[in-house]
């Protein structure tokens, strides 16, 4: 089983496509050098601490279609 669970993921996010672009920026931050909080991630892959840091509410993802309508 994978974790977080996606469904988790997707509740806290509201969409598949906000949670993948969300996790993928900040893949790419914690590749460039930023540095995770979290003291012992479960994954060793950026994607992966990515995915948990917005679990534990880490990273918060704004939504900003709702701006524009």
């Amino acid at each position: 089983m994978l974790y977080p669970s996606i469904d988790k993921l997707v509740d806290k996010v509201g969409s598949k496509y906000m949670l993948v672009v969300a996790a993928a920026k900040r893949a790419r931050g914690l590749r460039e050098g930023a540095r995770s909080e979290l003291r012992a991630p479960r994954s060793h892959k950026q994607v992966g601490v990515a995915l948990e840091e917005i679990h534990h509410n880490y990273i918060t993802i704004e939504d900003s279609s709702k701006d524009s309508a």
